[in-house]
């Protein structure tokens, strides 16, 4: 009967039937926010959950150094008896670590030289520091205090993708410390177009954590096959590339917010900053292919030995974005003709050439890019 009265009464009061739809609504939208509090909850639970196991799948193999209320984590290696070359410095590009570079170099250069593999402000193991790590010149101002702590003066700075435009910045603002460059398929100029759509979502406030924390990891573990074999295209990712490297460490809440501020503010900062390419004035070699579907070579590989007096530009027919480990031996003979000695990358590249046409695959799929929007 009470129902049946207050159905009356709202019938015979137009301003009572507006204020009883209107406490049904608002108690929808409480049911569904919280519903959806619960969602993002158990999300973040997962996540959670997820990131420590990734983190147990792969352990650090580095150490970390306080380089000035924050640490950096690298795997610092001495040289051995015998060493041939000066240090060396790897710098791992975006949505990676600094297992990607030893993957690559460490068996081939152990003894050889001093050799030190960083994780960049914010990746693998290392901490993210302040937003001044949210560009390349804070990135590289980190990686030269880490190199005092680590008692290196001087090395050869290998930058790869998004380490192209640390390493870049690290000749201009660090030139005493440079013994030499070398970029790999390096991103230092600005570009057409823009970047992923998430990276902006997961670098923006409060939006961003929520992100990172709840839905970011599960997307991307779905994707990660799928998306190394594209950086490899159209080349052949190694069968246990994902399972030595640990691309999924990227992945982790804390790890994916720093790496989407990273690519997110590149094209500001290069824009900036690359006028300044034309100050180094130390031995460079620019590697690059004309098959990398991650980086537009034509503009930032060019660029490179446009504007670096004196580099070498070597461009590799069938060459995706991965000459680290798919031409690993002119990378080190890059090495060593910086040290001095006599090497004709040139020749390595044409000779190459062969096997990576009859070994091309189909890129398929998507990965992250530095080109998005052409």
């Amino acid at each position: 009967m009470a129902r049946q009265h207050d159905l009356v009464a709202c019938v015979a009061s137009p301003k009572a039937l507006l204020l009883l739809i209107l406490s049904r609504i608002g108690l929808l939208l409480l049911v569904i926010f919280l519903l959806l509090v619960a969602v993002l909850a158990a999300l973040a639970i997962a996540t959670e959950i997820r990131a420590r196991g990734i983190e147990a799948r792969t352990p650090n193999i580095g150490e970390r150094t306080d380089v000035g209320g924050y640490s950096l984590n690298a795997l610092h290696v001495p040289a051995g008896p015998n060493a041939d070359l000066p240090p060396i410095v790897f710098i791992h590009g975006a949505s990676g670590n600094l297992q990607d570079q030893t993957g690559a170099f460490l068996e081939p250069l152990r003894g050889r030289a001093e050799l030190l593999f960083v994780d960049r402000p914010g990746h693998g193991y290392s901490e993210r520091g302040g937003p001044e790590n949210d560009t390349p010149d804070g990135q590289a101002n980190a990686i030269a205090r880490l190199m005092e702590k680590k008692g290196i003066d001087r090395a050869i700075i290998v930058g790869h993708s998004f380490g192209g435009a640390i390493t870049a910045s690290f000749g201009v603002l660090h030139p005493d410390k440079v013994e030499g460059l070398v970029f790999l398929s390096a991103a230092t100029h600005p570009w057409p177009g823009g970047v992923d759509w998430y990276y902006h979502l997961a670098s923006a406030p409060v939006i961003g954590p929520i992100f990172c924390h709840t839905l970011a990891l599960h997307a991307g573990m779905m994707r990660i096959d799928a998306a190394t074999e594209h950086v490899f295209a159209p080349n052949t990712r190694p069968v246990d590339y994902v399972e030595k490297t640990g691309p999924q460490l990227v992945l982790r809440p804390s790890a994916f917010r720093s790496n989407a501020k990273d690519v997110a503010g590149l094209h500001a900062y290069v824009t900036d900053f690359a006028p300044r390419y034309r100050e180094i004035a130390k031995p460079t070699v620019v590697i690059t292919g004309d098959a990398d579907t991650i980086v537009l070579e034509e503009i930032h590989s060019k660029g490179l030995a446009r504007d670096i007096e004196g580099s070498e530009l070597v461009w590799i027919k069938g060459l995706g974005h991965k000459p680290d480990y798919i031409v690993t031996d002119i990378v080190i003979a890059a090495l060593e003709k910086i040290a001095g000695k006599e090497r004709d990358l040139q020749s390595m590249a044409r000779a190459v050439e062969p096997r990576l046409a009859a070994t091309s695959v189909d890129p398929g799929g998507s990965a992250p890019s530095l080109q998005a929007g052409q």
